[in-house]
């Protein structure tokens, strides 16, 4: 068995051990994590159910066309113009390893007029993501790999390079997890979670508090295998390339 202080509790909470009883098994645990801290500690909003509309009806909707500008990320777009993000990726139909492109035209459902967004400056955006690495991606948001689909993205990165926190928030895990080898997992206190997986060390304890982009882990030495990057909205693993700005 092994011991971890979760925040916020007076008691300590036993976390089964996370040797895999298979390859299945190693990389739900970290679900079964998640899971664990939005159950101890709720859900920070609620979903939005469409009813009343029969099945088949043709839905008209009123909005407008936003012409995605370089920088900008759905996560952005949202947040601007004051709309869920699940209701503009449902209005585009936008699969959902899809990515957005400068000149891209997005629907704003509910939207009246057409919103400037300015420039990205990561100085002036603490509510929003950055990459934590730099590197070129070689995996991607619901790539096939087995028997499972990926859940977040990986990037090819140089040793030893440091890994920066995509946004605030109280480190709550920062420790070896079986399948993403020294892992963090930044709770951001508003329903959103990341994580930061196969890496060499780890500079944070569990429930620091962290800025965005504070160093909190270092990629593998020598170059090898990749950096596993995640983020989740409660417990749901979503597109990181929604929310990271364009490179």
């Amino acid at each position: 068995m092994v011991e971890y202080q979760l925040p916020k509790l007076s008691t300590r909470v036993r976390f089964p051990s996370l040797a895999p009883i298979s390859s299945y098994f190693s990389w739900r645990s970290l679900d079964w994590i998640i899971g664990l801290f939005f159950l101890v500690f709720g859900a920070s909003g609620c979903a939005t159910v469409r009813e009343g509309i029969p099945q088949g009806t043709a839905v008209v909707q009123e909005g407008v066309y936003h012409k995605v500008q370089k920088g900008q990320t759905l996560w952005r777009i949202a947040q601007i113009y004051q709309v869920s993000l699940a209701d503009i990726i449902i209005s585009n139909n936008i699969p959902d390893a899809a990515t957005i492109e400068e000149n891209q035209l997005i629907f704003i459902p509910g939207a009246e007029d057409i919103l400037e967004i300015p420039p990205f400056k990561q100085d002036l955006s603490q509510s929003e993501f950055i990459w934590p690495v730099d590197g070129r991606i070689v995996a991607y948001f619901g790539d096939r790999q087995g028997l499972r689909r990926q859940q977040g993205v990986e990037l090819a990165t140089l040793s030893q390079q440091p890994v920066k926190a995509s946004r605030g928030g109280r480190i709550v895990f920062a420790d070896y997890l079986t399948g993403y080898d020294y892992t963090v997992i930044v709770d951001h206190q508003d329903g959103y979670f990341s994580i930061y997986g196969k890496n060499s060390k780890i500079l944070v304890g569990l429930g620091d508090m962290v800025s965005q982009g504070d160093q909190i882990a270092k990629t593998r030495a020598g170059g090898k295998g990749t950096f596993y990057f995640e983020i989740r909205k409660d417990t749901v693993a979503e597109n990181p390339l929604y929310y990271l700005p364009q490179r």
